[in-house]
């Protein structure tokens, strides 16, 4: 087991620059998750980690050494694909001695590893199986456990749930995170999905673009976003953003006022006529219905009873021919307003967010 770092990594393609300026270091042990939307580089940062890809610039370290010029094979960290990538004409049990077998180990030493890893994982049973003879969770923990069975300095997985049904994905996803607390190796784990990585992560790294927008654990992420992306991809239902304009009432919105607190203009120092955009999550905005404490009227459009809680999509309307604004709300399961209905809504205050329209940035 060894800390990952990155220092300043790029990596291009002729003009193209799929990473830029990446630089972090995962601790000894910890679980970190590479986040954002597709395309943003998570899985090229992670083919550079092994070797499968070469950085135009930086280093990488793996331990306390550089690696950027040690080859895939020798910089010993496993690698857990997408499509698992098992090999079908072999059973389980030589599926997971593969990587020793190819170091020369022991063949005592490499069924006694065999056999405890496929203990760990449940697969005791399925040892002279092959890959077509499984479920997708099995073969996912088949090739955790080849990865495993290597005893590597770092486990680098690559959305290695994505092909597995909303249940059993669920089910892994706890699997994996008790696997780790009793490992206790280094991962890194790339997902598109903002619940894997929440649930998973000691810390997160959102990117967009090829850069980093924000490293942090995530519940800072969720309740300190640094930007509006971060805001908007961390959260199901995301956040709310409302285009809206700065008056001596504070923030208008299609032509009602939010009011803004002391604290927050205190620190933003608006000035009359400045346009932001404001976030507010989905469970900070409350139906009052036709009364003085509503801070905003809109239409519920869409009612989704989920059992323990109620979603509500409303439209704001819009000034002077604007399309109008549309609100995710969570509510209790006994509130279930009409498709329609007109509804106040009340704002938290103080979990209001304010960034600037044209670069995103929190303020």
């Amino acid at each position: 087991m060894a800390r990952v770092c990155l220092e300043n990594i790029a990596r291009r393609f002729d003009r193209t620059a799929a990473i830029e300026n990446i630089s972090f270091e995962v601790p000894d042990g910890e679980f970190w998750v590479l986040v954002g939307p597709s395309g943003c580089g998570k899985s090229t940062i992670l083919r550079t980690i092994a070797g499968l890809e070469t950085a135009t610039s930086g280093n990488i370290y793996i331990g306390k050494h550089c690696v950027n010029s040690v080859p895939a094979r020798e910089r010993d960290v496993a690698m857990v694909f997408q499509n698992y990538a098992l090999y079908p004409h072999m059973t389980v049990r030589e599926n997971l001695g593969f990587g020793l077998k190819m170091r020369k180990v022991d063949r005592a030493a490499i069924d006694a590893t065999v056999e405890g890893v496929a203990r760990s994982l449940d697969l005791d049973r399925l040892l002279d199986r092959k890959p077509k003879q499984l479920s997708g969770g099995q073969q996912q923990r088949v090739a955790l456990g080849r990865a495993i069975a290597r005893q590597p300095q770092a486990f680098l997985l690559d959305e290695p749930l994505s092909n597995l049904d909303a249940q059993l994905r669920d089910d892994t996803r706890a699997e994996l995170k008790q696997l780790h607390q009793r490992l206790g190796i280094t991962t890194i784990y790339v997902t598109h999905d903002q619940v894997e990585a929440m649930t998973l992560a000691d810390r997160i790294i959102v990117l967009e673009g090829g850069r980093i927008q924000q490293i942090g654990d995530p519940l800072t992420l969720y309740d300190r976003p640094k930007n509006r992306m971060v805001a908007t991809f961390l959260g199901s239902p995301p956040m709310n953003i409302l285009p809206a304009t700065y008056t001596p009432d504070g923030f208008t919105v299609a032509g009602q006022t939010i009011p803004c607190p002391e604290p927050l203009a205190v620190r933003i120092q608006p000035k009359l006529g400045c346009r932001f955009d404001l976030g507010i999550r989905p469970e900070h905005i409350a139906i009052v219905g036709d009364s003085e404490a509503a801070h905003l009227y809109a239409e519920a459009i869409v009612v989704e009873p989920l059992g323990r809680e109620t979603l509500v999509r409303v439209a704001v309307p819009g000034e002077n021919e604007e399309s109008p604004t549309i609100l995710n709300l969570q509510t209790t399961p006994n509130l279930q307003p009409r498709p329609g209905e007109k509804l106040g809504l009340q704002f938290k205050l103080d979990r209001l967010f304010v960034f600037d329209p044209v670069t995103g940035e929190g303020l």
